[in-house]
């Protein structure tokens, strides 16, 4: 199977992703979308079901959905793998997709025999793989509206399934149905309106025949909302602004942003959602809106039935340093604390701390210390010119951006992925404009002078305990080429975490202590977050990444490949 012959390959390969003033667009590519067949036949028949889903964080078989589970604990039950044995994983191969642009996504695996991986990057592109073999058994590329806008890269990072469909977001802030056995488009739902500054990049989840998915633009003025869609169909549901009237003043709300713009997590329990809600519009001017800009930067959680809000909560209340919460929440169960068990969903933002709270109220129940370092936080940023700056750190890409956080049962730690780097910024006031971006400012990355109290490592990589907030351990991340960390992590039944980093290394952690056990050097940056699964049919786990950076804030030179390591029992 030779992919310079896919279709759908040579359809993404001719989508250009064009750097503009403030972001990036999209030119050329197909006006219609693409499917090529391989092999199709080899994908076993049978349907993923909602059982299947709800127990897809105790299958060492499966990976169903973009976190591993519905609590977004990213981890796998499958123990092959161990601290002892680690030294010993090796390479299985490594397939390259064929498209060298964003490579953010998590695969996720269908079990069977042979299993059945649906592996997806940017611009929208979707490939049906055997994980076994590393081979192609069918490819996808949907065909984006030409000249959209979009603030951070042509981001896709993963998929969800359903029955005989697997699904996807698109950058013209839509959700796309494929048939999973053949590639196939079956339907698709616009959200928003793309022109408005609107996109999507995320993966969607799906619970009880419901797809549940949210809103990018926050550098366009938009007002950020979350919504349902029927598996089937693709109806829409309900769809729920995350700006609350009675919490805005005035038109302020109008252009409030707050979108949300990762994979909520989910609540089966309760019946509900937890939703990182992003930055208010615009990004560094706060003059235009009062008041605290509730939920921005923080946590909202909404019903899963008719999308009520339930609780919100804020990190940075009316923020004008771009402290958006972006990464997924991580819901822990049954937490000890006092004598007493407590559900937690834990929030780690680009504040630089973790926040444990509450799941039944949101209130808070601990900050933990602090992961990155705090040099002028919130400290006020001059409205003189633009040549007075203030550098600060966390700089705007936090903290934690997107990367998700992971939990190990076995530890009983999340870990989490936070920049360390100086910024400066400036505001300004601008007029709304359609379309375009709406900063109310900029930001210089690097600062132009970096603080002394700065340490000069970029990231750091760190175990909280969420019952106390104590950072267990950390592992300051250096960067001669100062590019960041900007994958999140994986964890196993045994107690290992994997993550890469921006120097192209693929680190197994013993969650214990965060010494490295092991580790892979590739030639490109990683900004994707690991997964793993099972196979009885070779009696081997696997742990997959895809390779090849992301063309935001300096992370190093693109590539193509899905890596797959491997260990026998």
């Amino acid at each position: 199977m030779a992919l310079r012959n896919d279709r759908a390959v040579q359809a993404a390969r001719d989508i250009e992703l064009r750097e503009i003033e403030d972001g990036y667009t999209l030119v050329g590519g197909p006006e219609e979308a693409v499917t090529e067949q391989h092999d199709t036949d080899r994908i076993p028949e049978v349907d993923v079901d909602q059982e299947m889903l709800s127990n897809t964080g105790d299958d060492p078989e499966s990976w169903l959905m973009y976190g591993g589970n519905y609590e977004q604990h990213r981890a796998t039950p499958a123990d092959t793998i161990t601290p002892e044995n680690v030294g010993d994983l090796e390479l299985e191969y490594e397939l390259p997709v064929g498209t060298g642009s964003s490579m953010e996504g998590t695969p996720i695996v269908v079990p069977g025999d042979p299993p059945v991986m649906y592996q997806t990057n940017g611009p929208n592109h979707m490939k049906a793989i055997d994980p076994r073999e590393g081979e192609v058994l069918w490819s996808y590329t949907y065909a984006p509206p030409i000249g959209i806008e979009l603030c951070c890269d042509d981001n896709n990072r993963g998929a969800a399934v359903l029955g005989d469909k697997v699904y996807m977001t698109t950058l013209d802030s839509g959700v796309i149905a494929l048939d999973r056995y053949t590639g196939e488009e079956v339907w698709y739902t616009q959200t928003a309106d793309h022109t408005e500054g609107y996109s999507a990049t995320w993966a969607p989840v799906i619970q009880d025949g419901t797809i549940y998915t949210g809103s990018a633009g926050g550098e366009y003025g938009v007002q950020g909302f979350i919504a349902s869609l029927d598996a089937e169909s693709g109806e829409i549901g309900w769809q729920t602004t995350t700006l609350p009237e009675e919490e805005w003043i005035g038109a302020s709300r109008d252009h409030g942003c707050g979108t949300s713009w990762m994979t909520p997590t989910i609540d089966e329990e309760r019946g509900v959602l937890h939703s990182p809600v992003a930055n208010p519009g615009p990004d560094f001017d706060g003059t235009v809106r009062p008041g605290p800009n509730f939920p921005t930067c923080g946590t909202l959680t909404l019903n899963l039935e008719d999308g009520s809000r339930e609780w919100g909560f804020q990190s940075s209340p009316h923020d004008v340093w771009d402290y958006d919460a972006a990464a997924p929440r991580v819901l822990v169960r049954g937490v000890e604390v006092d004598g007493e068990s407590m559900d937690m969903v834990v929030s780690s933002d680009k504040s630089g701390w973790v926040y444990m709270l509450d799941a039944e109220s949101g209130k808070l129940h601990e900050r933990s210390q602090e992961i990155s370092q705090h040099i002028n936080m919130w400290k006020m940023i001059p409205h003189i010119s633009q040549d007075e700056r203030t550098p600060f750190v966390p700089g705007a890409p936090g903290g934690n951006d997107w990367q998700p956080p992971s939990y190990n049962p076995a530890t009983g730690y999340v870990y989490v992925v936070h920049q360390n780097f100086p910024q400066d910024l400036y505001w300004r006031y601008e007029e709304y404009d359609q379309g375009n971006p709406y900063w109310g400012g900029g930001l210089d990355d690097p600062a132009s002078e970096f603080p002394d109290e700065w340490n000069g490592a970029i990231t750091a990589f760190a175990a909280v305990d969420p019952a106390t907030g104590e950072r267990v351990w950390r592992d300051w991340i250096e960067s001669e080429d100062r590019i960041y960390m900007w994958g999140g992590s994986m964890s196993t039944a045994t107690g290992i975490v994997f993550n890469g980093t921006q120097n192209g290394n693929l680190v197994a952690y013993d969650g214990e202590s965060g010494d490295r056990l092991w580790e892979h050097q590739f030639d490109v940056p990683i900004s994707a977050s690991p997964m793993s699964w099972y196979d009885p049919g070779t009696e081997k786990q696997y742990v997959a990444v895809q390779v090849g950076g992301s063309g935001w804030l300096r992370q190093g030179p693109r590539g193509d490949t899905l890596a797959v390591f491997s260990m026998g029992n």
